[in-house]
């Protein structure tokens, strides 16, 4: 190698670094939702000793999860290109490639256009519903980028309707049915997840929050305290309707087995907002908490385990 050739080599690896952390893979974890129209239709794809769709069922759901990576990572770049000025205010989102000036804008927006273009082609190719659904949240994504983030209460069920588009196109690129409560279950979920986020916000910025996120001015701890509990007891009671009504399911309500995994899950969550001030960022809280993760391991391990034995029976 040259000595020219090594700052350019050096130089290169740099800028790819920075696109990378710029996609943040942590908040990949956001779009496992797309796997639950898989989970919840195994009873229906898997029989033992039979042949089975299931494996080429996985592909899809893979290739599904695999395009929403890309078109998130995408609407992160854009975002991060918009909120770099409000970014170099937080205290860690300072240290984002584009805040830092290590990517530049021009930069960014290329790679969020070639991510874009391969997440499009990709979904399309799939299936053109599924396709759709990824035009549909690419439209809601860009209207939350640069409207909807500043308008009160309808920023966070912006990002509630994204998770539900995830949902929505797992289910297609699979072709199974799915209840209209697990599209349900999926909004309030999310909700609860951003509204908790809004307040470890208000927590951490105090007197910067409007500074770092103008939105945050129009809400208080107390309002998101409110909201929050109605949230959470709207979502649990919304879970232990799909386990019983849902027609996917095994018909002697053996999924009622999962709603204790479920509000354990929401009662950690809460503990570790109020107590140990996390929450702004979800997708760390649920790759560093161990009784979390253990707590939706086993409900994965039940759930799947219920589905399967119940429908052999």
């Amino acid at each position: 190698m040259t000595a020219a050739a090594a700052p350019r080599g050096a130089a290169l690896l740099s800028h790819l670094r920075a696109v990378l952390v710029s996609m943040r893979p942590r908040q990949w974890t956001k779009n496992l939702i797309v796997y639950m129209a898989l989970l919840f239709s195994i009873n229906q794809e898997w029989r033992p000793g039979e042949p089975s769709t299931w494996g080429p069922l996985l592909g899809e759901a893979t290739l599904a999860f695999l395009f929403f990576c890309l078109i998130s990572s995408a609407d992160y770049l854009v975002n991060d290109v918009r909120d770099r000025e409000s970014d170099r205010l937080h205290p860690r989102k300072r240290f984002r490639p584009i805040a830092a000036g290590q990517l530049s804008t021009r930069a960014a927006l290329g790679w969020a256009g070639l991510l874009s273009a391969a997440a499009l082609a990709g979904s399309f190719a799939l299936d053109w519903r599924t396709g759709a659904v990824v035009v549909g949240y690419i439209a809601l994504m860009l209207g939350y980028s640069f409207h909807l983030k500043h308008v009160v209460l309808l920023d966070m069920m912006a990002i509630a309707a994204g998770f539900v588009l995830r949902a929505m196109a797992g289910a297609l690129a699979i072709d199974v049915p799915i209840s209209p409560w697990l599209y349900v279950v999926t909004a309030l979920g999310a909700l609860f997840l951003t509204i908790n986020k809004r307040r470890a916000e208000l927590v951490l910025l105090q007197e910067d929050a409007n500074r770092h996120r103008p939105i945050l001015e129009e809400y208080s701890h107390d309002l998101l305290d409110q909201m929050a509990s109605m949230v959470t007891a709207s979502t649990v009671i919304a879970y232990g309707l799909y386990t019983f009504t849902a027609d996917n399911l095994p018909e002697n309500n053996a999924m009622m087995l999962t709603i204790p995994f479920v509000v354990y899950g929401i009662f950690r969550y809460l503990y570790l907002v109020h107590t140990r001030s996390e929450g702004g960022s979800p997708e760390e809280v649920l790759l560093k908490d161990w009784p979390l993760i253990v707590d939706i391991l086993l409900w994965l391990a039940v759930s799947g385990t219920i589905l399967v034995v119940f429908e052999r029976a």
